[in-house]
């Protein structure tokens, strides 16, 4: 009783933290700039662990570790150097580019960057990347959503549903009153409580699980469970070989960096473009030491389950592996129900830090590029705002519907999300900052042609097995690239005033 009266004394000083940050940026969203960019006023610390903090989500807390603790150190570590590579990649080329070019073409949003870069007007680029937003940001809500609410059904068992509620509530309120700065700070504050709770994570399972030597005993003792060619199978306690197409089909995650709209923003809402560099350095470094520890963790968990620890974990619950150890933690002491209390804390940090990004950005979508860009209505900044909040508030009722299954996969859900937003928005990206010759048409056409695709592929033609039975993103991405490619050829090249605007761009 005393344990989970700590625990939840550290959760609700976390909550109430992210309360007051919303309350008190909520007096500087005076202009839509504000709301959405910050005013392009992000430090260099902020951009980089905003970023990423929205960039992990509970994946990283829950969806990483439940798949290492399942199958062992293949699926989940070459997903996990996919995205290290796509991140520092992402940070290297993209960031400065898209900063510098938003800013020349006064864009706000990811949709309204694409029409300008085009030179759009009828903002049919608007409109298409607006609702593909939409189409996979709800069920990325979802999964964010779904695993707060696992976490306080697992832990104090309560209704699934009621702590749905609860915990989106939370998000939905910060979100809606402090909008883009309030979300970028909470983001930095939630970074640091993802870390300091992996930290306590995995020195408390090693001890616990009697040792490295110990963990790693365990791990060899199953086949497979170490090995980077090779899978764990736990159903049936063999092995299955991880083939060359499957890892690079896993590493593949790592393209869908260049397609996600809230790590974009915060490319383009620094206050200096030079500062990218050190964000850079922060968050790259971050990202690798974070999954790093999140695989091991799962890997530890075994060893914790077999030493009776943690119960045994078995398909979508072993994505509590983390809530399981916290649990465990706050059993020892009024410190140790604290520091579990972090934890858990981090694991909503993680989870918050994604849903708050994803609702603004698709927020953004409706009030400000469907309405105002592509329906050509004239809205003052303070009703502009007021739909946006409006809109959170939508989109969270709709993501609580596509939650409220106790049993869906975090892991499932993001990796299909991160799929239909690398697919869709990664090729056009490239081609918008690094290809001259890319035109509307070819941005168009490539846009609907990977977002089409992630469906098709993965409810279709995987199901087909053998070598069709990889990642959507992959072949989706390259057939988006392929599309932007030939069709912008086969079109009339962009006007003299895009070139003009790419050549001044490019020329900084």
């Amino acid at each position: 009783m005393i344990s989970q009266i700590c625990i939840v004394i550290a959760i609700a000083a976390y909550l109430l933290i992210m309360i007051y940050v919303g309350v008190s940026f909520s007096k500087t969203n005076t202009s839509v700039d504000a709301f959405y960019l910050g005013g392009r006023k992000l430090g260099p610390i902020v951009t980089a662990m905003s970023a990423e903090a929205s960039d992990m989500s509970s994946w990283l807390l829950m969806g990483l570790p439940g798949v290492a603790y399942l199958s062992g150190m293949a699926e989940a570590s070459w997903t996990a150097l996919g995205l290290a590579v796509g991140t520092y990649i992402n940070w290297l080329i993209v960031s400065k580019k898209i900063r510098r070019y938003t800013s020349e073409v006064n864009a706000l949003t990811i949709p309204d960057f694409f029409s300008k870069r085009y030179g759009d007007d009828k903002n049919i680029l608007t409109c298409v990347s607006a609702i593909i937003i939409i189409i996979f940001f709800i069920p990325y809500a979802a999964s964010g959503f779904a695993a707060c609410a696992k976490l306080f059904n697992t832990l104090f068992g309560l209704n699934y549903m009621v702590s749905l509620l609860i915990s989106t509530a939370i998000i939905v309120l910060y979100c809606t009153l402090g909008g883009f700065l309030a979300v970028s700070t909470t983001d930095l504050i939630q970074g640091i409580t993802m870390s300091i709770a992996l930290i306590i994570v995995i020195c408390f399972g090693v001890s616990q699980a009697g040792g490295i030597s110990n963990v790693m005993e365990n791990a060899q003792a199953l086949p497979g469970y170490l090995s980077m060619v090779n899978s764990y199978v736990p159903a049936t306690g063999s092995t299955t070989p991880y083939s060359t197409l499957t890892i690079a089909s896993t590493m593949a995650w790592g393209l869908g960096y260049f397609g996600m709209p809230h790590i974009l923003l915060r490319f383009m809402a620094i206050e200096d473009e030079n500062k990218l560099t050190l964000s850079r350095i922060i968050a790259s470094v971050w990202v690798v030491i974070s999954m790093a520890i999140a695989v091991f963790i799962g890997i530890v968990g075994y060893s914790l389950s077999q030493a009776s620890v943690i119960p045994a974990l078995e398909g979508s619950n072993s994505e509590t592996i983390i809530i399981q150890i916290a649990s465990a933690l706050s059993k020892y002491n009024v410190l140790a129900a604290l520091l579990a209390g972090v934890i858990l804390a981090g694991i909503l940090a993680a989870t918050m830090s994604t849903a708050d990004s994803q609702l603004l950005a698709a927020a953004s979508c409706i009030s400000q590029n469907l309405l105002q860009d592509f329906g050509k209505k004239k809205i003052d900044t303070k009703t502009s705002v007021k739909i946006a909040r409006i809109t959170v508030i939508v989109i969270s009722v709709i993501a609580i519907v596509l939650a409220s299954n106790p049993d869906s996969s975090v892991f499932e859900i993001v990796s299909f999300a991160w799929a239909g937003f690398g697919a869709a928005f990664g090729p056009i990206v490239l081609c918008a900052l690094f290809w001259k010759r890319s035109n509307k048409w070819g941005a168009l056409c490539g846009m609907i042609t990977g977002g089409a695709m992630i469906f098709i592929w993965k409810y279709g033609i995987a199901k087909l097995g053998g070598v069709f039975a990889i990642y959507e993103l992959l072949p989706a991405f390259i057939l988006a690239t392929v599309v932007n490619v030939i069709v912008s050829l086969v079109t009339a090249a962009p006007s003299k005033e895009i070139i003009a605007t790419y050549d001044k761009v490019n020329a900084k």
